[in-house]
């Protein structure tokens, strides 16, 4: 059954990865807790993989490098959203 779902996997992944760099790596008044940096990626990668695939690249059976790459971008932008909202929020 998890082998089925290995493309999922692959954009839960890098998901995290880039939610928790960019808490990593983010100025401090707008650095994300770890934990809320890997939520926003990992959906966002999602978000970026099921898009993918409704364009034809890859699945959620299959790794492709195509979907992995909408996947990584949708996922930084997700983050990048999300710290200029975090930003406004805090300073209106």
């Amino acid at each position: 059954m998890i082998i089925w779902l290995y493309g999922l996997f692959s954009w839960l992944f890098i998901g995290a990865v880039v939610g928790v760099a960019a808490a990593l790596t983010l100025p401090e008044p707008a650095r994300p807790g770890k934990a809320a940096g890997l939520i926003v990626g990992a959906f966002g990668a999602t978000v970026g993989g099921l898009v993918a695939t409704a364009l034809g690249f890859g699945g959620l059976a299959s790794f492709d490098g195509r979907s992995l790459a909408v996947a990584t971008l949708a996922a930084l932008a997700t983050v990048v959203w999300w710290r200029v909202a975090t930003l406004t929020s805090r300073s209106t």
